[in-house]
This record gives C-alpha cells, structure tokens and sequence, in this order.
C-alpha cells in the first residue's frame, strides 16, 4: 500500500494536513509528498519500529477495568504527525499565556478579597456547588501570588479552522511525558522526516519545570531540594511522575517518604537521615494531600503538609484549592474573568457554553438535549457526560430531571466538528479526529509548550480521543515555514 492522496477522503471536516481538493497544505506538502514516497513495505516496518521502541523504552499507560484491576498497555503512537505552524502557533501561545495570567488573578482573589464575587462579575452561586472550592486555603498567599503553576488546556477545532479552548485542567494535568517521549521515538524511527523542516523542540521541557518549581522555593538557594510526591505504582500516571522526575533530576517520593517535623517543615527520609523539602510537585488530588486537613483515612499524603504549605516552610505546585478554577462552569466565564482581570478581549476563543442556572439557556438546553453536550461542573476525564447526539430518549430524560434538580451545576454546548489528520488505520491511510493539550508553566514568568500532546481517535467517526478508551497520540510539530 502506497498512499495515494487523491484517494483520501478530507470530507466536511477541517483536516490539518490535507485541503478538500486533495492537496496538502503549504506547509504540509512536504511532508505529504515524503509520506507518499512510502512503499507499502516501508510503512509496516516503520508502524513495527515504532511499536518496539516504545516498548524498549518502556512508554505505558494504565487502564482501570470495571472489575477493578489495571492493565499496563504500551502507549499508543500514530506514525503519521501533526504538523502546524510557527505562525499559527505563536498566536494560540499568546492566547493561553494571557488565559492562564487570568486565571492565576482569578484564584489568588477567590481565596483572599472576592472582589470579582463582590462586583457581580460572576454569580456567588456559581461556588454553591463548587466541589474544588478549599475553604482550608482562604487567605493563604503562595509564592509570587501563583496558584495554578503547571496548567494543560484542552484544545479542539472546528470544521472553520477556529481553534478553541475546550476546558483548562489546574489540578494535576498529565500527557506532557507522552509529548516528549512521541518526538524521541519519532526522530529514532524518522530521522529522514526531520531533515525538510525546521521544527521546535520540545525537549527542554524538564529543564523548565524545574527551573519554575526552584522559583517559588522558601529559601533562596542555586539548587533547592524539588520532589515529586506520586500516589504510587499504581496510579494511571505513575510513568510520567517517574519520567519527569528522572529528567529533573528529583527525588520520586510517597507520602511515607516525608514528614512534617515540629518546625512545621516537610523532610525527606534518606539513607544519611532526614533532608529538608523545598519544593514538591505534587501529583496526588487536593483531598488526600494532607489526612490531618482533608480525607483522614489517606494514607497517599502527609500529616502536617497544609501547615507547612500555609506557613510558607514549603512550595506545593500546584497549589491546594487551584481546581475550583477548571470547574466547567467558571469556564463559560473565563471571557469575563480575562477583561475584569486585564482589561483586554479573550484572544482564544471558548467554545459556545449555556449556563444552565440561567433561565433562558436552561430552557434551550432542555428543547435540545438530542444535539448538546451536557456537562456536570465539577467532573473530568469525560464522566457524568450527556453526549446528545449519542443518546438515547431515556439518557435525555435522565438528564432533563437533573438539570432541574441542579442547574447550577450544569452547562451545555454544541456538539463539534473536531478536525482530522490523516492516520494509519491497518493498511489503510483514512481521516481521524484530534485534540490537543499544550503545558504553561507560571511562575515569575510564562512559558508554553511549543505544541503539546495531540490525541487522536482511532475508530472512525468516533470523536473519543481518550488512550483508555482505544484513542491513540501523534507527534506534534510546529514548523518555522520561514526557516
């Protein structure tokens, strides 16, 4: 199987690489005429080296079965990249970069003055039901007023090339190790498909989480004890707390690693004795982060960390109680959050929200559940989701009963046209649906990833782009056209 442009089919979808007459774009023709100088035979042994690097390497995710147990499975990796450029790029970084500074605002005010609450801006009641809202953080002040250090947003466009902001994840974001380690295997089994393109790197990655984590250390120092606190080996992300600490250079702790001593500062058990902990990037959820604080029976975190934290005798990335900012219902006020906070326009767009505790949208979400995407405020990772189109009358009804139960806690949108990339699919080249979630880093400055992780929908049609759920990754590369 050669590929054979002419026969793929772009259909009503915006597709990255491809125009609906069949030619590649601009800055994609390159690549599309390197792709089609493949023979067949060369495909399948590219699409096998790729497979066994990523074993060699040992690049997995885990999978949660409905009986309970896991499955560690080789990450999925498309041989066939998504290309975008530098242009483009530099416009959707600018975007984030002024979205995340918002946010940051947003939260610092939420947990001290509330004068976004007090102006009216947004509804007090839209924190009613807010699940993510830490009462236990109000009045802190963390390092250089910086709640959400390590940010992944979610982006998608739609089929007139406009690219959204699907949902802004401030918790514990993860996907930024399959990003780095999709360019390592790609540049091992591609090296020819680097040398047409000047593409950005993303490999310095490492280098700048630690340097933004070393910024908001207590004590000034050239090299403050960082640490990445992991839930353990069984965690659906345990590679990546693993891999990011390797590349960092950072000890890979549990919560039985540390303890707050009476000084109220947080130490590290060592083989030479306690050390104390400057820094720790935190990958467990705010309510198990501290047993004498949140959940009692927790037995992933450490006693004492929120008085440490709250004392300033330690930096805690991201900071308890960010979450409350990636409620899907602060979402549909991030345009307002961005023009209070900085008096400018949202450059990157939302995607088209109704807020259900406000009657006129309420009554349009409910006359058309069948064609909306209905989300809970509080939920990630697809749960608790009404996918209209996909529903069933007895799933609508379902939901119309707890929309007006709670509306407050409800908001709805259109269902998207995501666009596609061309994917191998067997022996076959065919259109898939994307995403992708590039990384911001804050701290006394903002950086972003110079793409981010794309996932990709395996099964045709299918807009579910989820590894668990059978998606898969590309490489993503943003390309200087003027290089």
């Amino acid at each position: 199987m050669t590929i054979e442009w002419k026969n793929y089919r772009v259909e009503k979808y915006y597709d990255e690489l491809m125009l609906s007459g069949n030619k590649a774009r601009p800055h994609g023709k390159k690549l599309a005429k390197y792709l089609a100088s493949l023979s067949n035979s060369e495909l399948e042994t590219y699409r096998i080296a790729t497979e066994l690097s990523i074993k060699e390497i040992g690049v997995s995710f885990t999978v949660y079965n409905q009986e309970g147990g896991s499955i560690d499975r080789s990450w999925p990796l498309d041989i066939f990249p998504r290309i975008m450029t530098k242009t483009e790029w530099e416009k959707i970084e600018a975007g984030l970069k002024q979205r995340v500074q918002a946010l940051n605002l947003f939260i610092a005010d939420l947990y001290g003055e509330q004068r976004i609450l007090k102006d009216g801006i947004i509804p007090r009641a839209v924190f009613k039901n807010s699940k993510n809202f830490r009462e236990q953080c109000v009045g802190v002040k963390p390092p250089l007023n910086i709640w959400a250090h390590v940010c992944g947003s979610d982006l998608v466009r739609d089929k007139d090339g406009t690219m959204y902001v699907l949902e802004d994840n401030l918790r514990v974001p993860s996907g930024v190790s399959y990003m780095l380690e999709n360019r390592l295997v790609m540049k091992r089994v591609f090296p020819e498909m680097f040398e047409d393109y000047s593409i950005l790197p993303v490999d310095d990655y490492p280098s700048k989480l630690f340097d933004m984590l070393a910024s908001i250390s207590p004590r000034p120092a050239d090299y403050p004890e960082v640490v990445v606190l992991t839930p353990g080996i069984y965690n659906s992300a345990y590679f990546e707390h693993a891999y990011l600490a390797q590349q960092m250079g950072c000890e890979l702790v549990e919560g039985r690693d540390l303890v707050v001593c009476d000084d109220d500062c947080v130490y590290m058990r060592t083989m030479r004795g306690l050390k104390r902990v400057d820094v720790i990037y935190r990958r467990i959820d705010d309510l198990f982060l501290d047993p004498e604080v949140f959940n009692k029976e927790s037995t992933l975190g450490v006693p004492g960390l929120m008085r440490a934290w709250r004392k300033n005798n330690v930096a805690l990335a991201n900071a308890p109680g960010a979450g409350v900012a990636d409620d899907k219902v602060v979402y549909a006020f991030v345009p307002k959050i961005i023009k209070y906070y900085l008096d400018e326009e949202i450059s990157l767009p939302n995607v088209k929200t109704y807020i259900c505790m406000y009657e006129d949208d309420r009554k349009y979400v409910l006359e058309n559940l069948d064609k909306l995407v209905v989300k809970p405020a509080n939920e990630s990772g697809g749960y608790g989701m009404l996918v209209g189109p996909a529903s069933t009358k007895k799933q609508q009804k379902e939901f119309a009963a707890l929309i007006k139960a709670n509306p407050g806690n409800y908001i709805a949108q259109p269902t998207l046209n995501l666009s596609t990339v061309p994917t191998l699919v067997g022996d076959k080249v065919e259109p898939r649906h994307v995403d992708m979630r590039p990384f911001i880093l804050s701290s006394d400055r903002i950086e972003v990833t110079t793409g981010g992780l794309t996932r990709v929908a395996l099964v045709k049609n299918s807009l579910v782009v989820n590894s668990s759920q059978g998606g898969g990754s590309k490489d993503t590369w943003i390309v200087d056209e003027e290089a």
